[in-house]
């Protein structure tokens, strides 16, 4: 590992890249400096890259969308949501299955895409993501469909995430709620969970050894990279300082204080 961020990173051979969002490319609604200029040079260079996010509730269209809106040059195919690898994961589990949701249109989509039926009739999985409309009813309901036997799928084990006005509960802390209520516990998808940086590369379409991962948190980007055998690189411009990366028993291969920094 590298001692302190260094003015530049340049690589020896071609790779590919799973690239977090938030605190990497965009930080709330504003975009990190210099972020642009390292997408426009994977564009140049014609690497395969993926922009990895465990937030669900929006579908790739959508955040593509946005991130285009703040002069990033991103396109559907180069978005991967933990609701894209938990529909793959469900339908490599059971094809044509049905699932009980609750979350928004970016995890009901993408369960629609690979021929899944959304119901709460005996449901073979109870599907959390994340949604800014939860409710008791549906928390519940929930309850009810996993003790009478559906199986407990979450889309990523973020205890808490940005929200209006500050910090909101996500689909971590509303995961415990539910096992607490059932004593059964979740099967969370999203990052850590190696299966969603298999799933993001099988889809596209590279191998972890010629890979990649950019992000900005220890506890799920670095160890996620490090646990599917990827090159890692940490950005000092999200929520980890440099000084806190001694505590972790796991090392990030190099350190940039951001994108900008990055030469592809």
């Amino acid at each position: 590992m590298e001692a302190g961020p260094t003015a530049q990173l340049t690589f020896s051979k071609r790779k590919n890249f799973l690239i977090d969002m938030d605190g990497v490319l965009v930080s709330g609604t504003e975009l990190i400096p210099g972020a642009d200029g390292f997408i426009q040079r994977l564009l140049d260079r014609e690497a395969k890259f993926l922009l990895l996010t465990n937030n669900s509730r929006h579908s790739p269209r959508d955040l593509a969308f946005a991130l285009q809106n703040l002069g990033l040059q991103i396109n559907t195919e180069n978005i991967f949501t933990s609701a894209m690898a938990t529909a793959r994961f469900l339908n490599s589990q059971k094809p044509g299955g049905t699932a009980y949701v609750i979350g928004e249109s970016g995890l009901t989509t993408a369960l629609h895409e690979v021929g899944y039926i959304i119901t709460d009739r005996r449901p073979d999985y109870v599907v959390l993501g994340e949604t800014f409309g939860y409710n008791f009813e549906h928390i519940t309901r929930a309850v009810r469909l996993i003790l009478s036997g559906s199986r407990f799928i979450c889309t990523n084990p973020d205890a808490n995430g940005p929200g209006e006005g500050g910090i909101v509960p996500a689909c971590g802390a509303m995961a415990s709620l539910i096992e607490t209520a059932t004593g059964v516990e979740a099967f969370f998808i999203g990052k850590p969970n190696p299966l969603m940086m298999r799933t993001a590369l099988n889809y596209l379409g590279v191998h972890s050894e010629d890979a990649v991962m950019i992000g900005d948190r220890m506890d799920t980007d670095m160890i996620a990279g490090v646990q599917t055998g990827m090159e890692t690189i940490l950005v000092l411009s999200g929520v980890t300082r440099l000084e806190e990366v001694a505590r972790f028993p796991y090392v990030p291969g190099r350190i940039a204080a951001s994108v900008a920094d990055i030469i592809p």
